[in-house]
């Protein structure tokens, strides 16, 4: 149904995240994150946005991703048909495959960075997505992610094609990007023309008169 990466960097304290789906409003329905906390991704046939944003939560309260996990899935009964994965404010990466999930399906963690995948054409889709990243160190952290869910895509990418995509960049020194296509033929391209609107002017000149978490303040001049 849909896989998804999350990313941080300890250097910038940049937090990103992006997904991608055969279905409708990934963004809205995937996707969580708090500058000051993390990012969780929750999906599966049956995803629980409770998950989500309990793990988002527990999180903030100094419990680590692999334990924030733990907490919010294993008192699901409906846990197998779900997938979770978390990065906490240390970087440090938690996930959870549902055994119901349909196949292809498996999470990937490791320091800074997990994937996760539910449907996929084969687990090779989660491979393309950790080599793509992992290749495009000191690239800018939304290209790299956008050309991660491009080289999942073209590793097989979802079973049934893609019909939205998201992406959320989080930074102390900027206002959140947080992209959404929620249906399109080809949401992926949609993303990326999106993405450069957002870094066009007026739009991009307004960003930079907006509170961001190192000037709560700012304001125009």
């Amino acid at each position: 149904m849909t896989f998804s990466i999350l990313a941080h960097d300890q250097k910038t304290g940049t937090y990103a995240a992006a997904a991608a789906t055969g279905s409708l409003c990934v963004g809205g329905w995937v996707i969580r994150g708090d500058i000051e906390r993390g990012l969780s991704a929750s999906q599966g046939t049956a995803p629980s946005t409770f998950w989500r944003d309990e793990a988002i939560r527990l999180m903030g309260q100094g419990v680590s991703a692999g334990d924030a996990v733990f907490a919010v899935t294993q008192g699901d009964a409906g846990r197998g048909h779900r997938q979770l994965i978390t990065l906490d404010a240390a970087g440090r990466a938690g996930g959870f495959t549902g055994g119901k999930s349909v196949p292809a399906a498996a999470h990937r963690c490791f320091g800074g960075l997990a994937v996760a995948g539910n449907m996929l054409s084969s687990e090779a889709v989660l491979d393309a997505l950790v080599a793509r990243f992992r290749d495009g160190e000191g690239e800018d952290m939304a290209e790299r992610l956008l050309a991660s869910l491009r080289a999942a895509e073209r590793a097989g990418g979802d079973s049934r094609g893609l019909l939205s995509a998201a992406l959320l960049v989080l930074r102390p020194d900027a206002p959140p990007l947080d992209l959404r296509i929620d249906r399109s033929d080809r949401p992926l391209d949609d993303l990326g023309a999106l993405l450069q609107a957002a870094r066009t002017p007026p739009y991009a000149d307004w960003l930079d008169e907006v509170p961001v978490l190192t000037d709560k303040s700012r304001a125009p001049v």
